[in-house]
């Protein structure tokens, strides 16, 4: 309800597209949207290049306008296109309507997968999916951490169901392939090879698609773009290290240099990736390897905000669904708590304090379900490490 008030008095306080504070509504859509209107305008090299992207939408919003960056690769194209056929307001309903909705659905098909009775009820679980903080975040941002849940939650679910399915959903998370570090590396680990191979698939797919729609010269484009977006945004802090959750930022946020920096996302990374691999090879409950691979996609990345914890929907949910079949461990309700929370409290707190709370708090999680106990109690999410495939 008080996220409901919120969204409410911000709508109230707006004029025009723009909020009380002269930013956009949805605020990170307005990048979303305006590159899908270069995309339409024949011009799809444009948003990739700074002083264009900041031009049309400081056209189209003001010429007060703070200034958000488009980021991602071309892949994410296919998206913007279709939705700047709408005007802005209608685009970022359809938006945010769709996506939320794709979450909800995913998650519902990771519950149904998941562990046997005493799971509460499908119905509270999707309440508690849409109680959860981060969706208010991501909400308010306009951002795209609905669909990464989505695409996370549903590969988890369907990962030896329908494992093409599965890599279908792993491999149209290249939208943001910051993400993507830890999944191939779980999925040869454990011989998941049609998953794999659909992914890989996928991925190339849509590579053809994108060259063919907008032309080879979109790849050019997205590479000289990503001098910028390292070094303006990531290293010295354009978007604000208090607002990025990862190591790298940590060390930012605390005055450390770059070098610093990489090598400690560097050490977090390869750490997470050597425990997520044992892990996936050991005969833990499955509920807790989708939850560390969750974990660990936003944890190996050096950029990743607070909407993007996301991410961190499935992850809880895997866990508490597993505790209340097989019971808690000590410590788990507590983390599990202040995991809950810290989407909507990580970025105030640091600005006001710099002290960062996001990266202790999921390491803290993930090192949890790595070191939980080997057996479990039967449920509909398999214990044990399935036949290669």
């Amino acid at each position: 309800m008080g996220f409901a008030v919120a969204l409410v008095a911000l709508a109230l306080g707006a004029h025009g597209l723009s909020d009380f504070k002269g930013r956009p509504l949805g605020t990170d859509f307005s990048n979303i949207y305006v590159a899908g209107r270069y995309a339409l305008e024949g011009e799809p090299t444009a948003p990739f290049d700074p002083p264009r992207q900041e031009a049309m939408e400081r056209t189209l919003f003001g010429p007060a306008t703070p200034f958000y960056g488009w980021h991602y690769p071309p892949f994410f194209l296919l998206v913007a296109a279709p939705l700047a056929h709408l005007s802005y307001l209608p685009a970022l309903a359809v938006w945010q309507a769709v996506t939320f909705a794709l979450y909800l659905a995913a998650m519902a098909l990771l519950m149904r997968a998941g562990p046997a009775p005493p799971a509460p009820r499908l119905r509270d679980w999707l309440l508690i999916a849409i109680a959860f903080p981060a969706v208010f975040v991501n909400l308010t941002h306009g951002h795209n951490g609905f669909l990464t849940a989505a695409l996370m939650a549903a590969a988890l679910a369907l990962l030896d169901l329908r494992p093409v399915l599965a890599g279908l959903c792993f491999g149209l998370l290249v939208y943001k392939p910051q993400f993507g570090l830890m999944i191939p590396l779980v999925l040869a680990a454990t011989a998941r090879w049609r998953v794999f191979a659909s992914a890989t698939a996928t991925v190339a797919a849509l590579v053809g698609i994108v060259t063919l729609l907008f032309g080879p010269e979109v790849w050019t484009a997205f590479l000289a773009s990503t001098h910028f977006t390292r070094t303006v945004v990531l290293e010295q802090g354009g978007t604000g290290f208090y607002k990025i959750q990862s190591a790298f930022a940590l060390v930012r946020l605390w005055g450390g240099p770059v070098v610093l920096a990489y090598v400690a996302q560097a050490a977090v990374t390869i750490a997470v990736g050597a425990f997520l691999v044992r892990l996936w090879r050991s005969e833990a409950s499955f509920a807790r390897k989708g939850a560390a691979l969750c974990l660990a996609a936003i944890l190996a990345t050096p950029y990743s905000l607070d909407y993007d914890m996301m991410v961190l929907a499935p992850a809880i949910a895997l866990l508490a669904a597993d505790g209340l079949a097989n019971g808690f461990p000590p410590w788990w309700k507590a983390a599990l708590a202040g995991l809950w929370l810290v989407p909507v409290i990580t970025r105030s707190v640091a600005d006001a304090t710099l002290i960062p709370l996001g990266v202790p708090m999921m390491l803290a999680v993930f090192a949890l379900a790595v070191m939980g106990r080997e057996k479990t109690l039967p449920g509909r999410i398999p214990d044990a490490l399935p036949a290669p495939r």
